[in-house]
């Protein structure tokens, strides 16, 4: 709906009701329009009147609709696992199932609630809804994630993302046995066809994706792996996986098996992020300690290879 309407009463709309007259009109619910006319962003004459006010001939009807309040993102006590901090940057353990910030329909629960808890100081180069946002980790994806304080913070990490600069290791239990020690998958990711809200390899509308693993240990059905990305495509990981035939464990969109484990989302954790410091330009590294789901779960099929 535009922001701005006006009319003049004809001779044939004489005493209809304002509200019925506006719904014709405007192809708005009466509801919404009654909401309008009783907060006084519809006028007739310049005068607030009610919903059921009789037009009369050469009334002139001025709705003004206000402007939809800028969505805020509320403080949360939510406790954070902090890796790191200092002026520049905030590097934080994301638990599996938290959203990295708020957005339609989600403006509560997000690592951003909790950060803007912690510190008001981020940089909002990524708009008003992602103050400090570089980067992301899905939703059921743990792990590190680096928050600019500011600017210049953040334009030197962006750049660093942008450039391939960033190392960025993930652990993922994965099915199957991974035949190869170590590969690279460069295969190009762009959306699916027909669901949206899937990504698939494909050679349309795609960007190129480059994955390289290496088995850490292998289990019975299982494998660990160590992934490096080198392109930061979404859902990269978890769509070269299933590509390759051994989809990440409990992954809710890329894998239709269901574990024999109790965890929620998928067995993929960011475990090793590095950098170069936007202020120092010292390279850095940090890491990101497993959710002791995933420990729990390579216990039990370590026990299993054991024979215990």
């Amino acid at each position: 709906m535009s922001n701005k309407y006006e009319f003049i009463i004809a001779k044939e709309d004489v005493k209809k009701r304002l509200d019925v007259f506006l719904a014709e009109n405007l192809q708005e619910s009466r509801s919404f329009l009654q909401k309008g006319i009783l907060e006084g962003w519809i006028k007739v004459n310049g005068a607030v009147v009610k919903p059921n006010y009789k037009l009369k001939a050469e009334d002139y009807i001025l709705v003004d609709v206000p402007p939809p309040p800028e969505p805020s993102i509320a403080p949360e006590n939510i406790p954070l696992d902090i890796i790191f901090e200092d002026d520049d940057i905030l590097v934080v353990n994301k638990p599996r199932g938290m959203v990295v910030y708020p957005a339609p329909g989600n403006f509560s629960g997000t690592l951003i609630n909790a950060v803007l808890f912690h510190t008001k100081n981020l940089s909002v180069r990524s708009g008003l809804l992602r103050p400090g946002i570089v980067h992301r980790l899905d939703k059921d994806t743990s792990g590190a994630i680096v928050l600019a304080k500011t600017d210049k913070a953040h334009m030197s990490l962006s750049k660093q993302f942008k450039n391939r600069e960033v190392t960025k290791v993930y652990q993922a239990l994965v099915w199957g046995n991974v035949r190869e020690d170590k590969a690279t998958i460069n295969a190009p990711i762009g959306r699916h066809m027909v669901k949206r809200t899937k990504m698939q390899v494909t050679s349309k509308s795609s960007r190129d994706a480059i994955t390289h693993f290496k088995v850490i240990e292998r289990f019975e059905g299982f494998t660990l792996l160590e992934i490096t990305i080198e392109t930061g495509r979404t859902h990269q990981i978890r769509v070269h996986m299933q590509y390759i035939g051994h989809p990440v464990v409990a992954d809710p969109v890329y894998s239709r098996k269901k574990p024999p484990f109790n965890i929620k989302g998928q067995a993929l954790h960011a475990y090793k992020l590095g950098f170069y410091h936007p202020r120092t330009g010292k390279y850095i590294e940090f890491t990101a300690p497993m959710p002791d789901d995933m420990n729990s779960i390579l216990e039990i099929l370590r026990k299993e290879k054991m024979g215990e």
